[in-house]
């Protein structure tokens, strides 16, 4: 099957955030997402699943820990499970990019308190 954002299962997610299923197991999930600028999500953690985040279009700003990180298009970042991290879009265009979870993350997620940025 051949699957697009034009007819994966779509969701909204954060302040006009958009993800769409490009696939969907318990073992492996792909999510093509889009953060309009100014954008971020909640910082968090999975206990049970890695993730990589491949940036087709952007820039992302990583929180991982302690550390901030900066991806351009064409890169990707490796979040291992158990590791605090939050994905940011400081730019001034949209961001897009596949986030590819192993297992799925989704009912593995961890919110921790919300930061100045995110109230």
């Amino acid at each position: 099957m051949i699957t697009s954002t034009e007819n994966a299962e779509h969701y909204n997610w954060g302040k006009n955030c958009d993800g769409w299923h490009l696939l969907r197991t318990e073992s492996l999930s792909v999510i093509q997402e889009r953060m309009p600028p100014a954008t971020s999500e909640q910082l968090h953690y999975h206990e049970y699943s890695q993730q990589v985040f491949y940036i087709l279009s952007g820039t992302a700003t990583f929180e991982t820990g302690e550390e901030t990180k900066t991806v351009q298009p064409g890169q990707s970042i490796h979040i291992p499970k158990n590791t605090r991290h939050r994905i940011i879009n400081k730019g001034d265009i949209d961001l897009h990019f596949l986030v590819i979870s192993e297992p799925k993350s989704h009912g593995d997620r961890v919110n921790l308190p919300l930061t100045q940025f995110e109230k």
